[in-house]
């Protein structure tokens, strides 16, 4: 007389219920490892941007307290003054006048173009003479380049700004 198994696949169930917690687990820590990576690099790109509106900021406080290159002008100057900082000229320079307010933004490209700065540097004037809060500076460092600040396309940009007044 032959024995009847009742249990057949008993032990095929277990593996195929093992292995799915197996690969549940696994891709959990494949996601959870994505997602630091990408975090990891957005705080270096952070860091980048943050080095770049610092050196930017720097150069802007350098001359404008050592060299006097913000100095309030009289009248409307006929072109903005431009900074040169890590041996880079300013790309661009806009600048705004009046009675009471001096504004000069510059563009640089810094660390041989691979990262781009905004600085802003505003003074601020009382029509009867006496200064309100003298000078304003605000620099928005990015971790590109400044042909990508300029037009994008998609990419991903990540800023970062400073500021100081005295």
């Amino acid at each position: 007389m032959a024995i009847k198994k009742t249990q057949r696949g008993f032990a095929l169930l277990i593996a195929v219920i093992f292995m799915s917690v197996m690969l549940s687990i696994g891709l959990a820590l494949g996601s959870l490892g994505y997602k630091q990576q990408v975090l990891a690099s957005s705080a270096i790109q952070s860091q980048y941007a943050f080095y770049v509106a610092d050196a930017a900021l720097e150069c802007a406080l350098y001359f404008d307290q050592q060299q006097n290159l913000f100095a309030y002008p009289s009248s409307d100057p006929p072109s903005p003054p431009t900074i040169t900082c890590d041996n880079s000229i300013a790309i661009s320079a806009t600048k705004v006048w009046s009675a009471s307010q001096w504004s000069v933004t510059n563009r640089l490209s810094l660390d041989s173009g691979k990262h781009c700065a905004d600085v802003s540097i505003y003074k601020y004037k009382d029509p009867t003479g006496s200064p309100l809060r003298t000078t304003y500076l605000f620099s928005q460092g990015y971790d590109v380049s400044c042909d990508t600040v300029a037009s994008p396309n998609g990419a991903r940009i990540v800023s970062r700004g400073l500021s100081s007044d005295y």
